[in-house]
């Protein structure tokens, strides 16, 4: 893992002091980070990324969550990176990876209670996690929506790098994702290192699953209102947090979603679709005192 420099932004290559660990899983290992043991823990929170995501999406948030009492697992979802997956691309639906989710929940329960957040395309799976029965002391949704991802220039990139992707393989999919990142100014600036990582996850993950996540981002029906009552039946609380500019799901939308299920809504300034890299700290401003009293009762004003 790169060391952080002083000033460094934070990113996937943020330093930490996590473990790269492997979990059981139905398709085999599951690939996490899981970060440092906290001297008394809370409860463990299982971080599940996106589309196109990986674990190390979170590496900045393992060492401050340990630090106030939770352990982290952050994990490749099947297919993607370093966890190995299917070749049929409706394994790869929010629903059939939710249950996948529920069997890890059930794996770590035996080390206390299990918060459970999901990211991007990975809050339409813990949504199928819970909806499959995952017995979790909390649900966070972070940048996620209702259902398919709306109109805008994301879903015309998933619909237009799908025949490239089908036809011609992940690299050349990922070449034509290249070309479209370098029209932004972002990109210029962005490290050598970080460039090569996010090739590198891209073309290793399973080509089956691109496609069926991205299969779910265009079709997820809204499943709010199912939710909103196992929540309710389950006793289960649930916070909904989104970065301030996020251009995926609008913050109006996942505003509404949080009314509808009775769950408190944050947004984290000076960030877009992923407060975890683009404002880890005032993510866990958010998370950390709202987390601390679903398992204690107590929240944390420190955090």
């Amino acid at each position: 893992m790169t060391e952080a420099r002083p000033g460094q932004v934070a990113s996937q290559l943020t330093a930490h002091h996590g473990d790269r660990v492997e979990l059981p899983g139905r398709y085999g290992p599951v690939a996490a980070l899981r970060g440092p043991r906290p001297r008394r823990p809370l409860a463990t929170v299982l971080l599940v990324p996106g589309y196109t995501g990986s674990k190390e999406d979170f590496a900045p948030l393992l060492d401050p969550c340990a630090e106030a009492g939770f352990r982290c697992v952050a994990i490749d979802l099947p297919g993607q990176f370093e966890s190995p997956g299917p070749d049929e691309e409706e394994a790869y639906l929010p629903a059939p990876l939710g249950a996948v989710v529920a069997e890890l929940v059930e794996r770590i329960a035996g080390e206390g209670p299990v918060l459970l957040l999901g990211h991007s395309y990975g809050g339409l799976v813990v949504r199928g996690a819970v909806l499959a029965g995952a017995r979790v002391a909390g649900l966070t949704l972070l940048d996620s929506g209702p259902h398919r991802l709306p109109p805008g220039y994301r879903l015309t990139a998933l619909e237009a790098g799908e025949p490239v992707l089908r036809t011609e393989g992940v690299a050349a999919a990922y070449a034509v994702r290249e070309a479209v990142s370098a029209q932004f100014p972002a990109w210029a600036t962005m490290a050598s290192e970080l460039k090569e990582f996010f090739r590198d996850r891209f073309v290793a993950s399973n080509p089956a699953g691109l496609l069926g996540m991205a299969r779910g981002l265009h079709d997820e029906p809204d499943r709010v209102a199912e939710l909103a009552e196992t929540l309710r039946r389950g006793g289960i609380p649930c916070l909904v947090v989104a970065g301030e500019h996020d251009d995926a799901w609008s913050v109006p939308a996942q505003r509404d979603m949080a009314e509808r299920l009775g769950a408190p809504f944050a947004t984290v300034a000076g960030a877009a679709h992923s407060p975890n890299t683009e404002n880890p700290s005032g993510l866990l401003k958010v998370l950390l005192p709202t987390w601390r009293g679903w398992v204690t009762g107590t929240p944390d004003r420190t955090g």
